[in-house]
């Protein structure tokens, strides 16, 4: 039996068998799947971005421009063209590819039809992104030709459970032929029975995205998070940000990263337009800037320093006045920083963000510059106070935070977190919740441990301290290392720092901290203040005492670090390794430089 559906380009003679997949999916979901529109779903966005962007521009991406109908419409036909295939409700669609708007795309239709979607990061090792795959199972492997050779080179027995690949888009002839045992995204969409946008599904436990953390040892691990935890996530942003339906977003973060989801899924949300950079580049991204009018992007420490050296290179450090938001995370903003920020973006609001993958996210937001108030005085911490950690703001509406305080400690413990926008666990185990119950009555109640410790100042801003696994003990005291480095890194002539402990034969751990100079700055072994632009040993100690640093936590050793600082891929800094290469060379252990 054959049945003929039309479709707006074409039409194809379906088998019995493809009907069945399209119309099971549409009206045999039970009640609890599909009737449901309570229920948190991404896809929600869909409805909004159709009627009141529908003749708007809503992506860009290189010389391709789709209004707010076009996308949905290939949305719509993506995820048609996936229940066709067979992608069942919980399957899961591994994604390796650079930013586009098919990324969006896929992200978007793998949602729909109830599927989990599991980016990849593209700048894993082969080695890396099988192990990854054999941790969530995927049925479908998406990648685009950045990626391709993955493809190639993974075989249905590397990874069992893999069915079908996919390649993203095909920008020549020749890859298409020669890679031609893929589908590809057009392949899928041709010649389908378009669902409507009332058709949800959703995977077992309302989970959507499986998201990669990588810890600074051992292996990523797959955070497991729901539809619900990502629209919590976007709301507060859109909220706290203000982001809105004229803005023009432009993707400087990788959409394999929860910050670039978030933030992704805030913009559909809102209705903004995307402006998308395969990859983040800063000369590129002034540019485009400029091109495409962009009212916000967020940023990590790093890239604003790259931008506002490229800018003070190529730009003669020229203004950009249509830059209106700027969400930092991923560590503090230096003072230095942020004056160089505010001078190329004075129209900008800047706020720094704190938070984590299993958290989908932001916890905490601080403004640290708003050009519509005549100043922005920040008001703690308290003048000549001990200084206690980096001030990382309140928690968003929605966010419980807790500090589980140490036993010698009144004020200082872990930072616990509750609430929707808090992951399902780790994908293949049970979500492990910290239990802070005083009573009886409350002894059921978990919390999140997100692995920190802080304390909250008087004023009810959170401020980090460390990791808790961090931490060095040193002549019985505890020094985590962020704290110090945050003390060091407001010194004008540095540009990064890295505080690890070394094995002291009287103290337990030695406190060493290795520094990166800015340019034109030089390091003498002789102190000598009235010269600049020159640092040692005594000048930095005697920077961390001005700053109110406790004298324990006051690096005894400084070394000099000439490269960049070894990193994982998701960026944090590899403190192992460090240590390993400082250890190397003992000889910087005998003597202060």
């Amino acid at each position: 039996m054959e049945v003929s559906v039309s479709s707006s380009s074409s039409s194809k003679n379906f088998d019995f068998d493809d009907i069945q997949k399209i119309v099971s999916f549409i009206f045999c979901h039970s009640p609890s799947e599909m009737a449901n529109y309570s229920r948190p779903h991404i896809c929600q966005c869909l409805t909004r971005l159709a009627s009141v962007k529908g003749n708007a521009v809503v992506t860009v991406n290189g010389n391709r421009k789709r209004t707010g109908k076009e996308f949905v419409d290939g949305v719509l036909s993506l995820a048609a063209g996936l229940i066709r295939l067979g992608i069942r409700n919980g399957d899961v669609v591994s994604i390796s590819a650079l930013n586009s708007d098919l990324f969006l795309e896929w992200l978007l239709a793998v949602a729909l039809v109830g599927g989990i979607v599991a980016p990849l990061n593209y700048r894993w090792s082969l080695k890396e992104a099988k192990m990854a795959m054999l941790m969530v199972e995927p049925v479908l492997f998406v990648t685009d030709e950045t990626c391709v050779s993955w493809c190639i080179d993974v075989q249905n027995e590397d990874i069992p459970s893999l069915k079908w690949r996919v390649l993203m888009e095909s920008t020549s002839k020749e890859c298409a032929n020669e890679h031609n045992q893929f589908l590809t995204t057009e392949m899928l969409k041709l010649n389908v029975l378009v669902p409507s946008l009332a058709t949800y599904a959703w995977a077992p436990d309302d989970a959507v995205v499986i998201c990669f953390t990588s810890g600074t040892t051992g292996r990523p691990k797959g955070v497991t998070i729901s539809h619900l935890a990502f629209i919590t996530q976007s709301l507060a942003k859109i909220a706290i940000v203000g982001y809105g339906e004229d803005d023009v977003y432009l993707h400087t973060s990788p959409l394999v990263h929860i910050g670039g989801l978030s933030s992704a899924m805030a913009m559909l949300m809102v209705g903004a337009c995307h402006v998308l950079l395969p990859k983040f580049d800063p000369k590129t991204a002034l540019q485009v800037m400029q091109q495409n009018r962009i009212t916000c992007f967020i940023t990590v420490p790093a890239m604003m320093a790259d931008l506002i050296r490229v800018n003070r290179t190529t730009k003669n450090g020229a203004e950009n006045l249509g830059v209106r938001k700027i969400l930092n995370g991923g560590g503090s903003l230096s003072s230095e920083l942020l004056q160089e920020a505010v001078k190329i973006f004075p129209c900008a609001k800047i706020l720094s963000a704190y938070g984590m993958t299993e958290a989908c996210s932001s916890l905490t937001f601080m403004t640290l510059h708003d050009p519509t108030k005549e100043s922005l005085k920040v008001t703690y911490p308290l003048v000549n106070q001990p200084k206690q950690g980096t001030c990382v703001g309140k928690p968003a509406p929605h966010i419980e935070l807790m500090i589980k305080l140490d036993e010698n400690s009144s004020r200082v413990g872990k930072i616990l977190t509750r609430g929707p926008h808090t992951m399902l666990g780790y994908w293949g185990h049970q979500l492990v919740q910290e239990n802070v119950g005083t009573s009886e009555s409350r002894s059921n109640e978990a919390w999140l441990d997100t692995g920190d410790i802080g304390t909250f100042d008087v004023f009810g801003n959170l401020c980090l301290i460390g990791r808790s696994n961090g931490r060095i003990k040193t002549g019985g005291e505890n020094v985590y290392p962020e704290e110090v480095e945050a003390v060091l890194v407001e010194h004008p002539g540095i540009v990064s720092a890295v505080v690890i402990g070394v094995i002291d034969a009287r103290l337990g751990e030695m406190v060493v901290a290795c520094v990166r100079l800015q340019e034109n700055w030089i390091w003498s072994d002789v102190e000598n203040r009235k010269r600049g632009f020159e640092l040692s040993s005594e000048t930095l100690k005697h920077h961390c005492r001005t700053q109110n640093l406790t004298g324990f936590k006051i690096p005894k050793r400084f070394v000099r670090w000439e490269k960049q600082f070894p990193l994982t891929t998701t960026g944090k800094v590899k403190r192992d390794e460090v240590r390993r290469q400082v250890m190397s060379h003992s000889q910087i252990l005998t003597s202060s430089l």
